[in-house]
């Protein structure tokens, strides 16, 4: 880098031209997103200024949000979505109910994830670099030799007193007040959502449900025989109140689901005071809310968002998440809290499945309690907020001019829309061949809503996964070219 000047130049200050110029490497990529720039001391050495200088360079590259201070560490790049590509406009569903029947695209999808040959960006699989695997380990270790028969014992609905007294605390910060009798523990945060419509719903109801949605949960429906009402979402602001008022009005709806932060695969984040609207609006109608946060503690950045369940004052919400996409999607240790269904829903896990294995149980609640899940949040939500940014980046680049995308606040999955022309299902067919996986738009709708959409992982980045996109890119360009040619 060029030393800067010694002198002020007209009447610029000399931290503001060196803020300036680590400003122009960090937008020319020179430091990408993630990065650790030189340490003030290291600046103060190689540009010959005093260290008070470099500190106000940084602290006015802080202000402006191109880097930031990490404890004991230095400074580091931040990660930023890019603003060059348009996010896609608000869903459109159909607005009559419909039966779900996805389970055979949905099951090709996820036998995808088992051929360690393809890139993997369809499953929105956890970045398994970034959990706290060793930690896990000795832990698992550890009550493994211990002589305390209760490790092997089974551990009755509605679950391990520790662990269910941890995830009471930590809901706190998600302006909850919940007591650990108001939990139950599930295996994982799918059978959390079925015990929950088990409870409230019989075969033939019809469940509102944000559009487009986690395929998941609309196997759910599928499997219950339930009926799909999507409603029109936001990219940004999660489900329409208006679409979800008048769907209402129109439609008998027993229940609504919503995955209220970080909606996957939208990356929409419902705003607290619509939440509140959202909880009041159902209250009015005595309607049940499963409200999913599996991704809540995963937010890029100012403080975690509140829930639906924080304005809850009838017990109408039922709170799901689980710890699978942030310590580990293999031990299924999730929980739901049911509100006026609790009962109910204890009955239900203990008939369908008996417990969650205890063992598993253990190792959360131990894991929670020794304070090591704070600072294990704080390095993935980097992580994941720079391998975002650079997948969105490489969407921008690769992908044709008419691409949308959109632009989570947290999570780790990237909705893409592509040219009215391209089917995202010969897309997957394409890309499996050129050993690439992604998950086409079909598998989030009940209606084949979303020809022209794939939702990307964006948990992972590296050199084989920046290919991966540009492959793609070429993909979608010769599928461009190919429509064009019959047309």
């Amino acid at each position: 880098m060029t030393t800067v000047k010694r002198e002020t130049t007209g009447k610029t200050l000399l931290y503001e031209e060196l803020a300036e110029r680590m400003a122009h490497l960090i937008e020319q990529g020179t430091f990408r997103p993630g990065e650790r720039i030189p340490s003030v001391r290291q600046m103060s050495r190689q540009q010959g200024v005093s260290i008070s200088t470099v500190l106000q360079a940084y602290l006015l590259l802080e202000d402006r949000g191109l880097i930031e201070a990490r404890p004991q560490s230095g400074y580091y790049v931040r990660a930023h979505l890019p603003t060059g590509l348009p996010e896609p406009e608000m869903s459109m569903p159909v607005p009559d109910p419909s039966n779900v029947n996805l389970h055979d695209l949905v099951m090709q999808l996820l036998r995808d994830t088992l051929n360690p040959q393809l890139v993997q960006l369809g499953a929105a699989l956890p970045n398994l670099g970034l959990l706290p695997t060793e930690k896990l380990n000795r832990l698992i270790t550890s009550l493994a030799r211990s002589r305390q028969g209760e490790v092997y014992q089974y551990r009755f609905p509605p679950g391990l007193e520790s662990l269910r007294v941890e995830i009471a605390k930590r809901a706190v910060n998600s302006g909850c007040s919940l007591s650990p009798n108001d939990i139950v523990i599930t295996s994982g945060g799918v059978e959390a959502i079925n015990l929950g419509l088990l409870a409230v719903c019989r075969p033939g109801d019809i469940v509102a449900v944000e559009s487009p949605m986690y395929f998941g949960t609309l196997q759910c429906l599928e499997v219950l025989q339930l009926k799909a009402l999507e409603i029109p979402t936001h990219p940004r602001d999660g489900i329409s109140l208006d679409a979800l008022a008048f769907a209402i009005e129109h439609n008998p709806v027993r229940a609504v689901i919503v995955i209220s932060n970080f909606n996957n695969p939208l990356g929409s984040c419902i705003p607290d005071e619509k939440k509140r609207a959202l909880v009041e609006l159902l209250a009015r109608h005595e309607i049940p809310l499963i409200e999913n946060d599996v991704s809540g503690e995963l937010y890029f950045t100012g403080k975690r968002p509140l829930t639906a369940k924080s304005f809850d004052e009838r017990g109408l919400v039922m709170l799901v998440s689980s710890f699978s996409k942030d310590i580990s999607p293999s031990l299924r240790v999730g929980w739901i809290a049911p509100g006026r269904w609790r009962h109910a829903v204890e009955w239900l896990k203990v008939t369908l499945s008996v417990d969650t294995g205890t063992l598993a149980q253990q190792v959360v609640a131990r894991f929670l309690a020794s304070g090591g899940y704070d600072h294990h949040l704080r390095r993935i939500r980097r992580e994941y907020a720079r391998n975002v940014s650079l997948m969105a980046q490489a969407v921008m680049r690769y992908f044709p001019p008419e691409t949308r995308v959109t632009r989570p606040a947290g999570g780790f999955v990237l909705w893409v829309q592509l040219p009215e022309s391209i089917d995202s299902l010969e897309l997957y067919r394409q890309a499996l061949k050129a050993g690439i996986t992604l998950a086409p738009g079909y598998v989030f709708s009940a209606t084949n809503q979303y020809r022209n959409f794939i939702r990307l992982n964006a948990a992972a980045w590296s050199y084989r996964v920046e290919r991966a996109i540009e492959t793609l890119g070429d993909l979608i360009a010769g599928m461009e070219g190919k429509e064009m040619g019959h047309s």
